[in-house]
């Protein structure tokens, strides 16, 4: 439940997608009706709250800050949740004077991140995509392209379209316990897509329809910026694999479950802006070729890894450890590495990967057994040589590598 006591926003029990529209409307109430310049978000008494909703409110709470509204953030008492907000960087969006950035050094999740210019959405980008590689076995490289392509297509309609002087926000979270599925969400505090597109479309009447419209193929508020095919290949892509997509913008709001298809519905409280939610199901092959065609053909995307492993060389594909990851002293900071190793030789077939070590002095014994030793009693010693090479390894890091491998195969046989 969530209670507004003049300047005093409490948020008890659950903060779900469900609630989103509701605290929107107190602090339009609060600022813009009674007049206060401070607000204090109470999740003292919060007991769970999702991205989705968390997303909402931090752009909101941005735009308010941009018109000298003052916030202050009093985190849940709940130690687990407590640590939610400050890892996930919510805290941080949403009172910056008191919580540092988050410092999250997991695999399976993308803190929320600010980027208001070209180079701050790709670098975002990017760092989804790479921390993905690395958090979702036996991905295939087509849907992972897709994937990519359908981030960058948002976002990048956010500095497009949105008018947002403070940018937007992305968040990601990846599921792989029981299925392999990816959330990502963004959202804006900008015009919101009704308005960007009555700009070029005086025939749209509603926000309703205008949500209709624009998951349909090639419309777009300016056709010279953009082939308007960005919401209308994500929402492909996550029907398709069975996901969930859903956009929250002006008065109303489009979604898409596998149990009751496509809704849109008028709301009694409007989004100022655009938060969209999309789920994509990796278990479901062959997503790009399904999702992915505009004016009946395929589209096939340049992908991250054509753009940062391969290259004039056909034959060999770099992969130089010290920018592939943080830390080289704990076994948990393996699992990535050698779960992108995998899926970069599928991706590849057919090119050996050389796993360049140049510049890492030192590993830990547990770092080079999760990466390597794990790795190469998996594939088995003539399917690891016929796939990566080790180079640039010192004397130290070798003995160590051989140590995992010998110590793997002494206890597989």
């Amino acid at each position: 439940m969530i209670n507004r006591e003049r300047n005093r926003i409490t948020f008890n029990g659950s903060f779900v997608l469900g609630d989103l529209h509701r605290p929107l409307a107190m602090l339009h109430k609060a600022t813009h009706e009674a007049g206060y310049q401070e607000i204090i978000l109470d999740f003292s008494e919060c007991l769970a709250a999702f991205p989705p909703s968390m997303l909402a409110l931090c752009v909101q709470v941005m735009k308010l800050r941009e018109q000298q509204i003052d916030f202050n953030l009093i985190l849940p008492s709940d130690p687990k949740l407590n640590r939610l907000f400050r890892n996930t960087n919510w805290a941080n969006i949403l009172a910056p004077h008191r919580y540092s950035q988050s410092e999250f050094k997991g695999y399976t999740q993308v803190p929320a991140t600010i980027f208001t210019t070209a180079k701050e959405q790709a670098a975002a980008v990017n760092r989804i995509v790479d921390a993905i590689l690395g958090a979702i076995p036996d991905i295939e490289r087509r849907d992972f392209a897709a994937l990519e392509w359908s981030i960058n297509e948002i976002t990048d309609n956010v500095l497009v379209h949105s008018q947002s002087p403070m940018g937007g926000i992305v968040q990601v979270s990846t599921f792989t316990a029981k299925n392999k599925r990816v959330e990502y969400i963004v959202a804006d505090a900008g015009i919101g897509i009704p308005a960007s597109l009555r700009e070029t479309h005086p025939e749209i009447t509603s926000d309703v329809d205008a949500l209709d419209r624009a998951i349909r193929e090639g419309v777009t508020r300016d056709a010279s910026v953009g082939q308007g095919n960005g919401l209308f290949g994500s929402y492909q892509i996550c029907s398709h694999s069975n996901g969930f997509f859903e956009v929250a913008s002006g008065w109303a709001t489009l979604a898409f479950t596998e149990s009751d298809g496509l809704h849109v519905r008028k709301e009694q409280v409007p989004f100022d802006g655009t938060l969209i939610i999309a789920t994509i199901d990796f278990s479901v092959p062959h997503l790009l070729e399904e999702s992915l065609k505009f004016g009946g053909v395929a589209y096939s995307p340049c992908d991250y890894v054509e753009l940062h492993y391969e290259n004039s060389d056909t034959t060999n594909i770099t992969f130089r450890m010290k920018d592939e990851t943080q830390s080289f002293g704990s076994r948990i900071a393996g699992i990535p590495v050698r779960t992108k190793l995998l899926n970069l030789s599928r991706m590849c077939n057919g090119q050996k990967i050389i796993i360049d070590f140049s510049d890492v002095p030192l590993i830990s014994s547990s770092f080079a057994d999760e990466a390597i030793g794990k790795l190469f009693t998996g594939l088995g010693p003539l399917g690891f040589m016929k796939s990566f090479e080790l180079r640039g390894v010192t004397t130290t890091v070798q003995q160590l590598i051989d140590r995992a491998i010998t110590q793997r195969l002494t206890v597989r046989f």
